[in-house]
């Protein structure tokens, strides 16, 4: 009878990252990723992603808000944006009203659900902020918030430069 070799798993050589881990957008990805992963281990049960929590909470903040605005806040383009509040609609979260100055366009309202699931969410968003801000602190927390502000404002195009 002929031995059969063991079979011996090798661990990975690991990857040459080069100059990957000391750029600011690699860092901001990974870190996007592991935020994002936790976020939807907090709110599991919800089947909601951050874009659409952050939805939820405009609509929330501005009843009526109409959908182009709302697309303007979110950055998101307005075949998007329909989708969004399709599938959000269809969750009987969010309603859409005719906007009372302009016929066309449609208002948002979240609904009795919607309230009471955001409420809900929100408490649960707020836990999971504080996972994030445990390993920073406070104050490096806020700093941090303003420097990612001071990137995105430096590296949008500005309204007066017509870009």
């Amino acid at each position: 009878m002929a031995k059969t070799a063991a079979v011996v798993k090798k661990k990975p050589a690991e990857i040459d990252l080069a100059l990957l881990p000391g750029l600011i957008g690699y860092q901001l990805r990974l870190t996007q990723l592991a935020i994002f992963n936790d976020f939807g281990t907090s709110l599991h049960d919800q089947e909601i992603s951050p874009g659409r929590f952050g939805v939820l909470v405009l609509i929330g903040s501005n009843p009526g808000l109409t959908q182009s605005r709302l697309a303007e806040a979110t950055q998101l383009d307005r075949s998007t944006m329909v989708a969004v509040i399709d599938q959000l609609e269809a969750r009987n979260l969010v309603e859409r009203r005719a906007a009372p100055n302009d016929r066309r366009s449609n208002a948002l309202w979240l609904t009795d659900s919607g309230r009471k699931v955001l409420l809900a969410m929100k408490r649960r968003v707020m836990a999971h902020e504080k996972r994030i801000t445990a390993a920073l602190g406070s104050d490096d927390a806020a700093r941090l918030i303003d420097m990612l502000a001071k990137i995105r404002k430096h590296l949008q195009p500005s309204e007066a430069s017509g870009h």
